[in-house]
């Protein structure tokens, strides 16, 4: 279904180590990634790492705001809203 989307805020930090989603603070999910901010190479290494983890595929995933800033706004097609609170209690979705 089109526009059924579930829309999370993430703060994204690039380089950090590795790729992981540390949780969730203050409503926001926070997530680590090896690959630097240039080119885009750490919002497409975040978009593959939700997908990873949401178990849906890397086209379900979209950045939706904040392309070059660490608070962004990610949409997950093929997900239910209650599976992703479950995975993270306490994300505002």
């Amino acid at each position: 279904m089109p526009g059924s989307a579930v829309r999370l805020p993430v703060r994204l930090t690039p380089r950090g180590g590795s790729d992981r989603v540390e949780g969730v603070v203050d409503g926001v999910l926070r997530a680590r990634v090896a690959a630097p901010p240039a080119e885009g190479a750490a919002n497409e290494a975040l978009v593959r790492l939700l997908a990873r983890e949401l178990g849906v595929p890397r086209s379900a995933v979209s950045l939706v705001s904040g392309a070059t800033a660490r608070q962004k706004v990610i949409a997950v097609e093929g997900c239910h809203r209650e599976a992703i609170l479950a995975r993270w209690p306490g994300l505002r979705v």
